[in-house]
């Protein structure tokens, strides 16, 4: 790899690694800088024999820095390069939340915008409010150095004039809200978007109407548009949204004994009713330390129930479900991650979207079905997904109480090839132990 910079100065340095494990020996001259540096370096992914060109602005190292990123995970270690390329490559990726995939794809969003130019460049589309905000997070986090650009939310809930025009340069929604700007408000100008982003594409195609609305949008941009689509499960189904969206993509697709976590360990406890179940958590509460935990319910009937039993055990507890408006859903959200709850009750409305790094136990209290009483395995996935986040240990214990329930755990894992262990919850070494 070569790296240099562009102005009169001339530093060279020819190093064997990849450009975000560089970083750390420059860091003290890019932060006196205001050069702009440039990366050439060869990539396996590319045959070995292609030399990508990434442009590297010290406002974004700053950022990368103050995040704490001092090497790339996988994903960014294999996506960056592709997102970053001169002319710019579209892609297909598979990535867990908590790998690092949203700083990559802001990364790529911000190192493409032109700050002098006053309108949206970057358009970034995710299935929920929550997910929404929390990419929004990680924009204002990394570019904080970087004041000239600025960021809107196409969500529920910010009225915008008709007429007006966005002068922000990224612009991150979900689907509808999106689409309104583009055609009933004219908000934004489809035809000078950049880059393009799709986050969480089997959620996407899971939520009515979010699909259609994707492919509309997609078919109003530039063909020389950057498109970069995420997902952390590839069924079939997804696969073939991906390829409508992603047009001569490059695909980075984990193996299918990487998807799980490997950082959670999992447990099954068997139990008669929802009385049994709650017994088993007082149990589980009583023999553990937990910094803050996530509950799953089927519905919000059960989460209702259950939320009031912790409460009377004097726990603090938060309920989140899905007939609550954006603003409650948010405040929720915050609190806990604020950790002024110690525990957030809900149904699969945020299975995904909540990065709360103190998550040590995620428990199903309802195993994951879909709309057909089968499992479902990538509701699943992103459940226990809550903790293990960022590469810490996490722990995550399903409720079954119904032969039922036993056959949905025995397909959950058999799709993932992971062992769920059997834990006696009236065994307080037994429950000891696993936190361990």
């Amino acid at each position: 790899m070569r790296l240099k910079n562009t102005c009169t100065k001339d530093l060279r340095l020819f190093l064997h690694a990849e450009p975000l494990q560089i970083l750390s020996i420059l860091r003290s001259t890019l932060f006196s800088s205001s050069r702009r540096f440039s990366m050439v370096f060869g990539s396996g992914d590319f045959g070995g024999h292609c030399q990508i060109l990434i442009h590297w602005k010290p406002q974004l190292l700053q950022g990368v820095y103050g995040m704490g990123f001092n090497r790339p995970s996988k994903i960014q270690e294999n996506a960056l390069p592709m997102m970053l390329a001169e002319p710019p490559q579209n892609l297909i990726a598979q990535s867990q939340s908590g790998t690092g995939k949203t700083a990559a794809f802001v990364l790529a969003m911000l190192s493409h915008v032109n700050p002098t130019n006053k309108w949206t460049q970057c358009l970034c589309i995710s299935p929920t409010y929550e997910l929404a905000l929390q990419t929004g997070k990680v924009v204002e986090q990394m570019g904080r150095f970087y004041p000239e650009v600025k960021l809107a939310y196409a969500v529920r809930g910010n009225k915008m004039e008709r007429g007006s025009k966005i002068q922000e340069q990224i612009v991150i929604g979900t689907p509808g809200t999106v689409l309104d700007w583009f055609l009933k408000l004219k908000l934004m100008d489809p035809k000078k978007i950049r880059v393009f982003v799709l986050d969480e594409a089997d959620v996407m195609i899971a939520t009515q109407g979010h699909q259609d609305q994707s492919i509309r949008i997609q078919r109003m941009l530039p063909k020389d548009c950057q498109m970069l689509l995420f997902s952390a499960t590839f069924e079939d189904s997804v696969w073939k949204f991906a390829e409508r969206i992603v047009p001569d993509p490059n695909v980075i697709k984990l193996k299918r004994e990487e998807e799980t976590l490997d950082t959670i360990k999992q447990y099954y406890v068997l139990c008669n009713n929802k009385e049994d179940k709650f017994s088993a958590l007082c149990n589980i509460y009583g023999a553990i330390t937990i910094a803050q935990a996530m509950i799953f319910c089927h519905t919000r009937k059960i989460a209702s129930w259950l939320a009031g039993q912790m409460s009377k055990e004097g726990h603090q507890v938060a309920l989140l479900s899905g007939e609550m408006v954006i603003e409650q859903r948010a405040a929720v959200i915050e609190r806990f991650r604020e950790g002024k709850e110690k525990v957030l009750i809900t149904t699969n409305v945020c299975a995904r979207g909540i990065d709360v790094e103190q998550v040590s136990v995620v428990i199903n209290f309802d195993l994951p079905l879909d709309k057909d009483g089968n499992p479902d395995n990538e509701t699943y996935l992103h459940r226990i997904g809550r903790t293990g986040r960022f590469g810490k240990r996490g722990l995550a214990i399903n409720m079954v109480d119904s032969d039922h329930s036993m056959d949905v755990l025995k397909a959950i894992e058999k799709h993932f090839n992971k062992k769920i262990l059997k834990l006696d919850t009236d065994d307080l070494d037994e429950i000891e132990k696993i936190a361990n």
